[in-house]
């Protein structure tokens, strides 16, 4: 059986569903271009296969050069970077989650909830593309990757509106 990928939305900042707060943990913007961009999404999507954790830094120039509005940021523990989560604004309003997610040694230890929120909250006063404001912030995850992600997504406030799966690689 191939993978399936959910792709959930969020159309208002009230239906955030705020998980506890986690002292010391913040969201700080890196600046595009350093190499602990893609170190950090190496690092995150490794466990999981994402491609982004095998792009090569030409891959990764071609990407950013294709994709000039991508935010990148880190999620922070008392000063050291745990995770990532990165932004695209989009035209009409939305903006899209690219990234988010934990390194290993930081999954399950109860910060995913509380940097859900932080991104999300992020997004929504993101500056929106051709729009007054942010008027849907989506992502996508699927089930290849931590088995916590959607009901995190879910818990935050995400809606699913499309499933999709894929045929088996070979298929």
């Amino acid at each position: 059986m191939g993978r399936t990928v959910t792709y959930l939305e969020m159309t208002s900042p009230d239906a955030l569903s705020a998980s506890s707060p986690v002292s010391g943990l913040e969201l700080v913007r890196v600046e595009r271009g350093l190499p602990s961009v893609r170190a950090m999404a190496a690092r995150v999507g490794e466990p999981y296969g994402w491609r982004s954790a095998a792009r090569t830094k030409a891959e990764w120039e071609a990407r950013e050069g294709e994709h000039p509005l991508l935010q990148y940021w880190f999620v922070v523990f008392e000063g050291e970077p745990m995770g990532a989560a990165y932004l695209e604004p989009q035209p009409g309003g939305d903006v899209e989650i690219v990234t988010f997610g934990l390194v290993p040694d930081y999954v399950g230890k109860g910060f995913g909830g509380y940097a859900l929120t932080l991104a999300l909250r992020q997004a929504w006063v993101t500056e929106p593309v051709d729009a007054e404001k942010v008027r849907r912030v989506w992502l996508h995850t699927n089930s290849n990757d931590h088995p916590n992600a959607l009901a995190n997504y879910r818990k935050r406030g995400l809606n699913i509106y499309r499933e999709d799966t894929e045929a088996p690689d070979g298929a």
